[in-house]
């Protein structure tokens, strides 16, 4: 076959989504929030939602996300997205918005911001990277850090008596009136990215057409954070999270 031949459109099996820029990542090998960034460029493409979509930005690892999709970006305080979410759709009825938070970000310092955003039904999505660490500053334990799971602010491992329980998000989100749709979901494998991507799309067009707030978690990895290589982060998090962090939909109202 020619090269030719294997560049018409008839033969093109996969492409770069023309939302993502052309800048290098910063997100350490192995990174789930890639893979994550681009399921998001190819569901706005698909919907036809280009210029019409607000992407909330915060503090932490994805911090920079605003670098590599071309859409519309509002940076926030630390914790704060679902609230300037909340301004930006109330302002703009119109426009896709959603957020995109780290553990960290959504379940410690934002607790209460995401909480009620959800429960009044705002209709965006908030889209949570669960990795149960902070990356970013240093590896710290997170609300969402695994029992026994070490950090360098708990290098014996997480102690219940000490720092309590981690935090279920996700299901506590279930649980609130104003949530249409609550899903968690992984992007490790191929069928994990294709049902991570079908998750990400139903919650936008649940947001567009006025069915309330919509959560999707991805459990994911932390190469750096958890000092392993990416192939054993994976294993690791099949291995320890999902059992803690169960995959599926939690919550459909449809």
């Amino acid at each position: 076959m020619t090269k030719e031949e294997i560049i018409k459109p008839e033969n093109l099996v996969y492409k770069k989504p023309t939302l993502m820029n052309d800048n290098a990542m910063h997100y350490c090998p192995g990174c789930s929030h890639g893979v994550v960034h681009k399921l998001i460029a190819e569901v706005i493409e698909e919907m036809g939602m280009e210029d019409k979509t607000v992407g909330i930005s915060p503090v932490g690892c994805a911090v920079f996300a605003y670098n590599y999709l071309d859409i519309d970006w509002q940076e926030a305080a630390h914790g704060r997205a679902p609230a300037v979410a909340t301004a930006v759709k109330r302002l703009w009825p119109d426009r896709l918005v959603f957020t995109y938070q780290g553990d960290g970000d959504l379940a410690c310092i934002g607790t209460a911001e995401t909480i009620h955003a959800l429960n009044r039904g705002e209709n965006i999505t908030i889209i949570f990277i669960n990795n149960a660490i902070y990356g970013m500053t240093g590896g710290q334990m997170a609300p969402t850090t695994l029992v026994g799971m070490k950090s360098s602010t708990c290098p014996y491992g997480r102690d219940v008596e000490l720092h309590g329980y981690p935090l279920k998000m996700t299901e506590i989100a279930a649980q609130l009136e104003g949530t249409a749709y609550v899903t968690r979901q992984s992007v490790q494998s191929v069928p994990a990215i294709r049902k991570a991507k079908k998750a990400i799309r139903k919650a936008f067009e649940n947001s567009m057409n006025g069915k309330g707030s919509n959560l999707v978690e991805i459990v994911s990895t932390c190469s750096s954070g958890w000092k392993m290589t990416p192939e054993k982060s994976n294993k690791w998090m099949e291995e320890h999270m999902f059992p803690f962090y169960p995959l599926g939909d939690l919550k459909d109202k449809e």
